[in-house]
C-alpha cells in the first residue's frame, strides 16, 4: 500500500517564489556538468537525476577523477563528493542566487575544480547572471521536499512505462532549462529542424534536442493548480490533438501544444499509479499510431524473462 506522501499536495502558488529560486540553483549545478561533459544525443550529458535524497548529477569526469554534485532534500545540503575521498557541502538555506552561486563555486575551488560554465540562466525571462541574481533567494524546505516527494513518485512510474519500450530511449531524467522531469521514445526516424525560440536559448540547443521523431512525456511545477503531467509528440501527427486519452481529467492544450493531465487529479485518483500510467500509454499511442511507428519492433514486454531463465545467473 502506498503512504500518503508518495502522492502529496504541494500548490503551485504556494512555493513560486521558492521554486524560481531552486529553478536557478539547478541550472548552476547543470551547467557545471554540461561543461566537464561531451555531447550526447539530445543533450542527455546535461540533466540531473532523482536519488533517494534529492536531486544528482551522477559522475562528473575532471583531470583523472570524478566528482559528483547532489541536492539533499532531506538534510537540505548541496553535497560535492570526489572519487579522491574528498568533499564539501553549501547548505541549502533562504539565500540569493548570487550567494548560492558564490558558495558553490569557491566549495569547488577548495576541491581544485573550477568549471567554467555559462553565467546566466536559460529558457527564462528576463535571463538575471547568476553572479548578480539578488531577486530570486527564498527557500521553503518543507515544500522543496515535497516537491521532490512528488517526483519521486512520478519517476516511478515513468520507468514503469519507459521498460515496455526496447527502441531509443532516454533516461527518466530531470531538465533544468525548463525545469521538469521527462522520458522521450524515439522512432528511429529523423525529424525535420526544429525552429527553436525558446527564451534566451540558442536555437541550436531545440535543433538538436528534437533531431529525431519523438514522443516525450513529462511532469513539471505548472499547468494545473499542484502542476501537470504532460505528453507530446514531435513532430505532431494529424489527428494527434483529437486522439482519445484517458483518464478523464486528460486534454489537449492548444496553447502548450501537448496534452496536460493535472497532478491533482492523479492524487486524488483511488489509483493514481494506474490513472497516470494511462496517460502515458494512451498519448504515446496517440503518437505512435497516427505517425505509423513501428510498435512491435519497438516495444516488449518487460516481465518477458520472470517465467524464463535468471537474468542474474
Amino acid at each position: 500500500m502506498q503512504s500518503a506522501r508518495a502522492w502529496p499536495a504541494l500548490r503551485v502558488e504556494d512555493w513560486g517564489q521558492t521554486c524560481d529560486t531552486v529553478h536557478m540553483w539547478a541550472q548552476i549545478i547543470g551547467k557545471i556538468r554540461l561543461s566537464q561533459t561531451p555531447l550526447i544525443n539530445h543533450w542527455w550529458n546535461a540533466t540531473l537525476y532523482v536519488t533517494a535524497r534529492g536531486l544528482t548529477t551522477s559522475s562528473i569526469p575532471y583531470g583523472d577523477r570524478l566528482f559528483d554534485i547532489e541536492f539533499d532534500f532531506i538534510d537540505h545540503d548541496l553535497r560535492i563528493r570526489t572519487s579522491d575521498g574528498d568533499g564539501r557541502s553549501v547548505a541549502l538555506k533562504p539565500q540569493s542566487v548570487a550567494e548560492f552561486y558564490r558558495r558553490t563555486f569557491a566549495a569547488l575551488g577548495e576541491l581544485q575544480i573550477e568549471p567554467k560554465i555559462d553565467p546566466r540562466p536559460n529558457e527564462v525571462d528576463p535571463a538575471i547572471p547568476f553572479a548578480d541574481d539578488e531577486e530570486h533567494k527564498s527557500y521553503d524546505a518543507a515544500a522543496v521536499t515535497t516537491f521532490w516527494q512528488q517526483l519521486q513518485s512520478a519517476h516511478r512510474v515513468f520507468t514503469a512505462f519507459r521498460s515496455h519500450f526496447v527502441g531509443k530511449a532516454s533516461p527518466v531524467h530531470f531538465f533544468w532549462g525548463a525545469f521538469d522531469l521527462a522520458c522521450t521514445r524515439f522512432s528511429g526516424r529523423p525529424a525535420p529542424e526544429h525552429p527553436g525560440g525558446a527564451p534566451n536559448c540558442p536555437d541550436s540547443v531545440m535543433v538538436e534536442g528534437y533531431s529525431r521523431e519523438l514522443s516525450s512525456c513529462g511532469f513539471w511545477p505548472g499547468g494545473g493548480e499542484e502542476g501537470a503531467f504532460y505528453a507530446y509528440a514531435y513532430p505532431e501527427p494529424e489527428g494527434f490533438s483529437a486522439y482519445q486519452v484517458g483518464p478523464e481529467a486528460a486534454y489537449y492544450s492548444d496553447q502548450h501544444r501537448e496534452f496536460l493531465l493535472p497532478y491533482e487529479a492523479v492524487r486524488t485518483d483511488g489509483e493514481p499509479d494506474r490513472a497516470l500510467m494511462q496517460f502515458l500509454q494512451d498519448t504515446y499511442a496517440a503518437c505512435a499510431d497516427l505517425a505509423h511507428w513501428d510498435r512491435a519492433l519497438l516495444e516488449d514486454d518487460p516481465h518477458r524473462w520472470v517465467e524464463g531463465p535468471s537474468a542474474a545467473g
